[in-house]
């Protein structure tokens, strides 16, 4: 192998560096804006099932639920 090709080689093996750096920074990355709004449903959902936890522990509800059944 001559000097040439190793230096080809050698050019060739940093693009293909370079190139899979990019790549996977890329997919690392994440978008902000997706995850916050992620979060901002979550807080949503969160509080809906705290207020039907509420709902049904009401011994209101229970006494309700137990007529219904007779």
């Amino acid at each position: 192998m001559g000097p040439f090709e190793v230096i080809t080689v050698a050019i060739i093996a940093v693009f293909g560096v370079k190139a899979f750096k990019e790549y996977n920074n890329k997919k690392i990355s994440v978008d902000t804006s997706e995850v916050d709004a992620l979060k901002s449903e979550l807080v949503k959902l969160q509080e809906r099932v705290a207020t039907l936890e509420t709902i049904v522990t009401d011994k209101s509800y229970q006494l309700g639920e137990q007529i219904n059944k007779l």
